[in-house]
């Protein structure tokens, strides 16, 4: 059906067809919310029930929400532009962000509310039974519009229509207590739709919160998921002439906009102008096929040169030794010497990952004095960085 409805609905990672998708869940939330608003005023103001009354308030604000989801994806969809080089796909981060302090907050107001019921000493209430009956019907408009959301929101991966998808669901678990709290009060006392309200107001919050550090890890830069790295690894090495890579970095400035740079090494005895085309055709297939701005430097490594790979063998086992003995990821790369009449210079860069336990001084000194072991005339000089994807350590 929705195939139907949404233009090209199946090629969910174009960024056209996501801000169809947003849009779409965006204007359903709006058009259920506010006839769910509608209903549910009427009954509380035809039945002078305040809780009812609140209950729609959360519909319209819901609605508001809701309009933050359209506009959010409309942003998203614009392209890039001078004041914006990376485009504005964050701005569905954001809309994330903003729904899931709406539904702390939602929490934050409940359990103020339901507190106030539990310590109070106000007597037992009564209900109308076809208003318990129709407020429960509105119940199923919200576990559809919850479901439609996570549908979505899978299929687009969207962390804004799942925050919505999650609102909806804390929604529906609230009206639900508010209606056992009614029925179930006039059997076990006034304080019951005040504990009822306290216990579903503490999953909200949970909820809420969880949800805001999803999307506050988003915006301030998670790393990317090891598998989405491998790939990314294991096609650059698949091409001929790729003897390895390093340091490696990933920003993503939305869906669909993924920036990234790595260092490839090359043969340092090839040609130059056949690697530089091998890098070109990496960075264009990787536009291509992943979507991924992809930008290459390009490190020549001496690969014929027996003394050289001798002492690289030798380094490497260094580095690999320290690694094991601090339960460490540690990596080398851009291994190279320069002969000199009175020392030789022993040039590398090493990676580390952030729960190295030495100091980088002291890690400096440790791997010089190991150098210097093979050969007091080596001349040890060492670059460390850090390394931001710890998955791949490796010779």
């Amino acid at each position: 059906m929705l195939e139907k409805i949404i233009k090209d609905y199946d090629k969910s990672e174009d960024a056209k067809v996501r801000v169809r998708v947003g849009r779409f869940a965006g204007f359903v939330g709006i058009a259920a919310n506010v006839l769910l608003f509608g209903v549910k005023l009427f009954i509380g103001l035809f039945l002078n029930s305040i809780s009812v009354i609140v209950d729609s308030l959360n519909n319209l604000s819901d609605a508001g929400s809701n309009v933050l989801t359209v506009v959010g994806y409309t942003v998203t969809g614009k392209p890039a532009d001078k004041d914006h080089p990376y485009g504005h796909a964050r701005m569905e981060y954001l809309c994330s962000l903003f729904i899931s302090v709406i539904v702390a907050f939602l929490g934050l107001e409940m359990l103020k509310s339901s507190a106030e019921k539990l310590i109070g000493n106000s007597g037992a209430e009564s209900y109308d039974t076809v208003g318990i009956i129709i407020i429960a019907s509105t119940i199923i408009v919200k576990v559809l519009i919850a479901l439609l959301y996570r549908k979505l929101g899978k299929h687009i991966n969207s962390t804004a229509l799942k925050a919505s998808a999650a609102d909806s669901i804390s929604d529906v678990i609230a009206t639900s207590a508010v209606i056992v709290g009614m029925l179930l009060t006039p059997y076990t006392g006034p304080k019951t739709d005040g504990v009822i309200g306290c216990l579903i107001s503490v999953y909200i919050i949970v909820t809420g919160v969880r949800l805001v550090i999803e999307s506050s890890n988003t915006l301030i830069g998670k790393a990317p998921n090891t598998e989405f790295i491998s790939e990314i690894a294991k096609k650059i090495k698949s091409y001929d002439g790729v003897l390895g890579i390093h340091d490696l970095v990933i920003h993503s400035y939305g869906e669909g906009r993924c920036f990234a740079t790595v260092h490839v090494e090359v043969d340092a005895d090839g040609d130059i102008m056949e690697s530089h085309d091998m890098i070109d055709n990496i960075e264009a297939d990787f536009l291509k096929e992943l979507n991924i701005i992809l930008v290459i430097h390009m490190d020549p490594v001496c690969i014929s040169d027996p003394e050289t790979n001798m002492l690289r063998e030798k380094c490497y086992k260094i580095v690999s030794d320290i690694a094991s003995e601090y339960s460490s990821p540690v990596s080398m790369h851009d291994f190279r010497i320069v002969k000199g009449v009175t020392h030789t210079n022993v040039i590398f860069d090493v990676s580390i990952s952030n729960d190295m336990m030495l100091t980088n001084d002291e890690l400096c000194k440790e791997i010089d004095e190991e150098v210097k072991a093979i050969n007091p005339l080596y001349n040890l000089v060492l670059t460390i960085d850090r390394d931001y994807f710890s998955s791949r350590y490796e010779k």
